[in-house]
């Protein structure tokens, strides 16, 4: 749900006009929508090499991932790790786009800790990698846009974590 949609929902819940305060945040919402824009445009156009950066990055600190027996040993399992690298880059445009967590919470952490465990998949890895895309996705982007993308990506890490 975007932040226009939120505060509308939430003052319709209390029969009241919005607050000048939650006028300002629309205004605020709605000003940097271009530069939401333009950080998603970064982040698409530089995904391939986000996820390489981020997926060395990983592969360092866990070495025995791409070992004989690891999770990610072999090309196939690998690519299914490279995939779940897109989609969670996808989910943090989709809270910077819409300027909240809920489209990342609904889509993407529903359920997310129990599919990895049944799959065997360890969850501090998944975390690693989430860190890892950040610090990649990071170094294309200015410091104003990585103000912008870092509560997303810790809103991931945190709910994994817990």
């Amino acid at each position: 749900m975007s932040v226009v949609s939120q505060t509308i929902l939430e003052a319709d819940d209390q029969l009241r006009y919005l607050t000048i305060s939650e006028l300002e945040g629309i205004a605020d919402y709605l000003n940097s929508g271009l530069d939401r824009i333009q950080i998603i445009s970064k982040i698409k156009a530089k995904e391939k090499d986000i996820i390489r950066v981020a997926s060395k990055q990983l592969f360092q600190i866990h070495p025995d991932y791409i070992s004989a027996g690891g999770n990610a040993s072999g090309n196939k399992e690998r690519a299914l790790c490279l995939r779940d690298y897109s989609w969670y880059l996808r989910l943090i445009t989709y809270g910077i786009l819409s300027g909240d967590k809920e489209p990342i919470e609904r889509i993407g952490l529903v359920g997310v800790k129990e599919m990895y465990n049944s799959l065997g998949v360890p969850i501090v890895g998944m975390i690693d990698s989430i860190q890892c895309l950040k610090t990649a996705s990071m170094d294309y982007l200015t410091p104003e846009e990585n103000a912008i993308i870092e509560p997303y990506f810790d809103y991931i890490i945190r709910s994994m974590s817990l």
